[in-house]
């Protein structure tokens, strides 16, 4: 089970919550409001080394380079 990093779409609040899957739905702890994945960080490709162009949000990525 992953930390994941997420943000409130309507406070703002940044926070790190211990899911079952990337694709569980999470509500803020503050407002209770929406949230999405906050990406941040270091990246690092699939062969561990670090990516220097990675956001860390795989849906808009071509890949690691």
């Amino acid at each position: 089970m992953p930390f994941l990093q997420y943000k409130c779409v309507h406070c703002g609040k940044r926070f790190e919550e211990l899911v079952q899957s990337h694709k569980d739905e999470v509500k803020c702890p503050e407002c209770g409001g929406t949230t999405a994945r906050d990406y941040s960080g270091t990246m690092y490709s699939s062969t561990g080394t670090q990516s220097k162009k990675c956001s860390g949000n795989c849906k808009t990525c071509s890949g690691c380079r």
